[in-house]
């Protein structure tokens, strides 16, 4: 705990608003209470789990499993069981209906298939900051659209400075994309020492930077557009919207039209992670009845509740009674379930749905599916000998870095963007360095680019080598940060 914390502790005197941006990111009540709860029995086992469970917590997208998944990809692709591990993901899984007909290996079901939902929590919890977060006006959201742009541009500067008129220019796209998983995952280490408006800035930037990432695979990396497909997504994405509009309740058709909007930009030839981000973005984050209306709508059933529970257990000797008074009580519960459930926003129940299963299974699936480095010293120095390996290093590990800082720094100074409340320029720098860990996408796009096993390899490697030094850089910029940001709260 540090001295601010002690401090509000003893006195009491700190107070935020639920949605104020400086208050402080944290565990869930209940895990933060077993937390607490285990400090009794080993103060020193509770210290540890306290900074290790931001990486296992269930209420947000997490990096722990991701990591653990990574690690078990790494072992099993250099031992002995590389050979059985690998042909259980290039294995083919057929799909068909009638005259429809697909058949795709494995680890490509978990890239379009699974996928997907990953970026449609980003995208959702992007709109929630932008419409009513720390990202709710025009300049704070264009601090991390600033960012996000730099981020681009000038890492593919690095790397195309290395590779410019060799084979391996065409590998630039490695280098445009962060890993949100692994930056939140560091983030939620500072949970209780960092203001909610830095991870909304990573959030925001992270989504945009994917667009961009998956933008760039539609453009340089997709050999053919079924216009057509695209078409028929862009229509059921309408509809979608027009559903919303017309405030229609039932989730089958929200789904059933997701499916078109997946399926149509899969077909089309544009990777189905944009249609999870466009998914996302569409959900609504106002609820359909405040919580003013709520209390005053749900008086009368409660009374009429009570009414009936008491006509039930009067009328225990008659039974015709008895079934009407039951029948009147379930009529009232389904009613204050409604309203009850008309309270809850359909984005953060979303991805308060979807977490887990993000978490524990699409993003594990994804490690170990596309995680194929094997380790030798001939791998070694080739990738440190060539342009390729120096380039995807140089541009995730300085190229995004450099970008982001110098953009937002651009954009403040010429008034176009400002920092988000409680966000300074040193968890700015953290935010930058953990930009370089580049791992998700730029796995996948590096499969994309480089289609001979021996320059994936060395991409991949250089992909893991910038990441886990991005990581300790970003993870030393927070802890910098997190002492600034303490004495600052603890003078409030």
């Amino acid at each position: 705990m540090t001295d601010w914390q002690m401090s509000a502790h003893r006195s009491g005197k700190i107070e935020y608003p639920f949605n104020s941006p400086r208050l402080p990111m944290s565990l869930t009540p209940r895990l933060s209470g077993k937390v607490a709860a285990r400090a009794h029995h080993s103060p020193v086992t509770a210290a540890f789990l306290h900074r290790l469970a931001p990486f296992f917590a269930t209420d947000q997208v997490v990096g722990g499993p991701l990591l653990v998944a990574t690690i078990v990809a790494l072992i099993c692709t250099n031992s002995s069981l590389v050979q059985v591990y690998e042909a259980f993901w290039d294995n083919g899984l057929a799909i068909s209906l009638g005259a429809l007909h697909t058949t795709h290996p494995l680890a490509d079901w978990v890239d379009d298939a699974l996928l997907p939902l990953f970026f449609l929590i980003i995208g959702a919890e992007v709109k929630r900051e932008i419409t009513k977060g720390a990202l709710s006006t025009i300049r704070t959201a264009a601090f991390p659209l600033a960012g996000a742009i730099g981020g681009i541009v000038v890492p593919i500067a690095v790397y195309l400075a290395f590779t410019y008129g060799t084979e391996a220019a065409h590998g630039w796209g490695t280098v445009i994309t962060s890993d949100t998983a692994f930056a939140l995952a560091i983030i939620g280490l500072f949970a209780t020492r960092l203001p909610k408006s830095v991870r909304a800035v990573l959030l925001a930037f992270a989504a945009i930077d994917d667009v961009g990432g998956l933008l760039v695979i539609a453009v340089a990396y997709t050999d053919a557009l079924d216009l057509t497909a695209l078409i028929v997504a862009i229509v059921a994405y309408a509809a979608m919207f027009g559903a919303l509009k017309l405030r229609l309740v039932s989730p089958i058709p929200y789904v059933l039209l997701g499916l078109i909007v997946w399926g149509g930009t899969y077909v089309s030839g544009i990777h189905a992670t944009i249609a999870g981000v466009m998914l996302g973005l569409l959900s609504p984050t106002r609820s359909r009845l405040s919580e003013h209306r709520f209390a005053h709508r749900v008086q009368e059933p409660i009374d009429r509740f009570q009414a009936a529970v008491r006509d039930a257990q009067q009328a225990d000797d008659d039974h015709t009674d008895a079934e009407e008074a039951e029948r009147r009580t379930q009529k009232q519960l389904g009613y204050l379930q409604e309203m009850t459930q008309a309270t809850d926003e359909p984005a953060e129940r979303l991805v308060q749905m979807l977490n887990p299963w993000v978490s524990y299974v699409v993003l594990p699936l994804f490690a170990l599916s596309a995680v194929r480095i094997h380790f030798s010293s001939d791998l070694l120095a080739d990738a440190a000998g060539s342009v390729l390996g120096l380039g995807v290093f140089a541009g995730l590990a300085f190229g995004k870095p450099l970008g982001f800082l110098s953009a937002t720094w651009l954009a403040v100074k010429l008034r176009l963007a400002e920092l988000p409340d409680a966000v300074s320029w040193r968890m700015v720098l953290g935010i930058g360095a953990l930009s370089g860990i580049g791992f998700t996408i730029s796995l996948f796009i590096a499969n994309l680019a480089f289609p001979d096993v021996q320059r994936t390899e060395m991409a991949s490697l250089a992909v893991l080598i910038a990441s886990v030094v991005s990581a300790g850089f970003g993870y030393a910029a927070l802890q910098w940060a997190s002492g600034s940001a303490g004495r600052q709260l603890g003078h409030v």
